[in-house]
């Protein structure tokens, strides 16, 4: 960008941001605990644990377990032997057809093996599946293998992910990508746990995703799908983000998973939380499990206490510490409901209300020959909210006029030289400004109002100065755009 010396139009607002996630898809929790989970790392230097892998009970385990009644468990070998053959049969008839399971059962080589897994999984996480589809194969077409990735720029990798959200997902993904090619030989770790300790951004989930699938290696993992349908079939009402329960149900994973076919088996438990065992409608006539669901069990019992024929029936079991002893059960405080049915469980994780941020966003253009203009835009940090994405200069939002004005005149100093602070001036909250209306005078969904300035009889000043931004430029005048500025 070159510097910002002749006449320039300014305009300055506010814009709000939500910090909470926002996104949707069935790898959602997963990414919030390996996120968590990759903090705690980067904040001690202590030895990961053999939970961390996936691959043996911890301590604080033998703690809990005294406050676990074996009806939230698998009985036997024989219990879980039927659970396991009777969900790999049901996923070999119904697997959906999907480009990274394809890549995954075609490719020879290991290393893309796991490349092709780990780009699917990464990008799963906060996106359904019938959006990732197109972006999967697109990225599979422009970077077939690690090296490929490896030489690409950040801004290649950001504009194939724009869409998918959370572009630093993409980032770590290609840092990973360099990893493995600059210090690693080009090939990657083989196990869950190398996959966790070396990758920048993969987690527990991820790493147990990658390891399982591309090189069988017996480690089970949890996903947002897989812990509704291990709470559901072992009826955990508990809070699921709440670490005893999170333990618990990686340990049900764990001794679940199929030594034999560990990554079909991983996704077979995923695809049956996507298709059957699902949020709110869940197919339970055609859950390969249904005999061993809890939660299914449950509905019986009720309905035959409704019936009052309960003691024609006493194969129908509850948890013997079901007098809010057990950790694991639903809380006191939200008992079953009798309108839900299977759908009791799991109870909806505790979540803390969004933080709403502001924040001084100022629009600077230098207008050039024959109607050309210059618009500055800045790099974000490469860490943070929208990491190393670029927007118009902007500050925290200060409490007054005139501490914004110094903030956001300094802000635009340091990126653009020395600037007359004359004519800064507040015009508004942006988008709103640019429509010209008040909350709730535009009718239609959220999007139309953001991309479609609703039509008025006078635009107001604001939103004649923002169209002259927002649109491409056709020969406009500049001091009008200076005059509209002050």
């Amino acid at each position: 960008m070159t510097p910002l010396v002749s006449r320039l139009s300014r305009l300055w607002a506010i814009m709000r941001k939500p910090r909470a996630a926002v996104g949707s898809g069935h790898r959602r929790q997963a990414a919030s605990q390996e996120r968590r989970q990759k903090h705690a790392k980067s904040n001690s230097q202590a030895k990961p644990s053999a939970c961390d892998a996936g691959l043996a009970r911890q301590p604080e385990e033998v703690v809990l377990q005294a406050s676990v009644s074996p009806y939230h468990l698998f009985r036997d070998v024989a219990e879980v032997t039927a659970f396991r053959r009777s969900l790999l049969s049901w996923y070999d008839q119904e697997k959906r057809d999907l480009p990274w399971r394809r890549r995954a059962e075609d490719e020879v080589d290991p290393d893309r093996r796991a490349y092709a897994v780990w780009v699917s999984e990464v990008m799963l996480q906060q996106t359904q599946v019938a959006t990732v589809i197109n972006y999967y194969t697109g990225w599979m077409q422009k970077w077939p293998t690690l090296q490929d990735l490896a030489s690409a720029s950040l801004e290649e990798v950001n504009q194939l992910w724009a869409g998918l959200g959370y572009y630093s997902r993409g980032r770590r993904l290609q840092e990973g990508a360099r990893k493995v090619v600059e210090e690693l030989g080009g090939h990657m770790p083989r196990t869950a746990e190398t996959l966790q300790q070396l990758l920048p951004g993969v987690g527990r989930y991820t790493a147990g995703a990658i390891a399982s699938i591309a090189f069988g290696q017996a480690t089970g993992v949890v996903d947002g799908n897989v812990a509704r349908v291990l709470c559901r079939v072992r009826a955990i009402g508990a809070d699921p983000s709440s670490t005893l329960v999170s333990q618990r149900l990686w340990g049900l994973a764990q001794q679940l998973v199929d030594p034999a076919r560990p990554g079909d088996f991983n996704q077979a438990a995923m695809e049956l939380g996507a298709t059957v065992c699902t949020p709110q409608r869940p197919l339970c006539s055609q859950c390969p499990v249904q005999s061993l669901c809890r939660a299914r069990q449950r509905v019986e019992r009720e309905q035959l206490l409704a019936s009052r024929s309960l003691s024609g029936n006493p194969d129908v079991e509850e948890c013997a510490l079901n007098t809010g002893q057990c950790q694991l059960c639903l809380p006191a405080s939200e008992p079953w409901d009798q309108t839900l049915g299977v759908v009791n469980f799991p109870r909806k994780a505790s979540r803390k209300p969004p933080r709403e941020e502001s924040s001084a966003t100022c629009v600077l253009e230098q207008p050039g020959a024959l109607g050309g203009a210059q618009i500055l835009l800045v790099q974000r940090p490469n860490s943070g909210l929208l990491a190393g994405l670029w927007e118009f200069p902007s500050v925290t939002w200060e409490p007054s006029e005139q501490l914004q004005r110094k903030a956001l005149l300094q802000e635009l100093q340091r990126w653009a030289g020395p600037l007359p602070a004359t004519r800064l001036r507040h015009l508004g909250e942006v988008f709103r400004v640019y429509q010209g209306q008040q909350p709730g005078t535009c009718k239609g969904s959220k999007r139309s109002q953001v991309s479609s300035p609703c039509s008025r009889k006078k635009p107001c000043m604001g939103q004649q100065v923002l169209d002259n931004f927002f649109r491409p430029h056709i020969s406009t005048d500049a001091s009008n755009l200076n005059s509209a500025a002050q």
